[in-house]
């Protein structure tokens, strides 16, 4: 399949000035009635039980799927389906799980937002170890009919 721009190299070659006048006047037609989409949230609001209530009622009284309800409210799409599906986020509890998943979430950027990473254990040292010890060149061999 060749390219746009292949194409209008093709009628160039070919002396087809026409066609490549037709081929500009759509784009210009194209450039004029194309339209800016909104570009995607840059970050999330909170969600709080008004917001889940917000989704409820818009998957309940619109044909809006679960992105679209996502890039209305300003959440992800994970969440409008923790909402609708697990009922998550509506009610007020400090102590719900998702809640309190968000505080630790929350309290561990405010104490170190550069996450470390992980420590070696034991066993993996043991396995850094025996990797280090050089290990005999493997010797490639041909197999031959008879060998199997």
């Amino acid at each position: 399949m060749a390219t746009l721009k292949e194409f209008e190299e093709a009628l160039r070659e070919h002396g087809m000035h026409m066609a490549l006048a037709l081929l500009e006047r759509l784009r210009e037609r194209d450039r004029q009635t194309r339209t800016v989409r909104p570009a995607r949230r840059l970050t999330g609001q909170k969600m709080t039980p008004e917001l889940a209530r917000t989704i409820q009622e818009l998957h309940a009284a619109t044909g809006m799927t679960q992105q679209e309800i996502a890039f209305k409210v300003g959440v992800n799409q994970g969440r409008v389906n923790e909402v609708l599906k697990r009922g998550k986020w509506l009610d007020d509890d400090p102590h719900a799980p998702e809640a309190v998943a968000r505080d630790r979430a929350k309290a561990r950027l405010r104490a170190d937002p550069n996450p470390r990473p992980k420590r070696s254990t034991a066993k993996s040292a043991g396995r850094t170890a025996a990797r280090s010890t050089p290990r005999p060149p493997a010797r490639q061999g041909q197999l031959a009919f008879g060998d199997l």
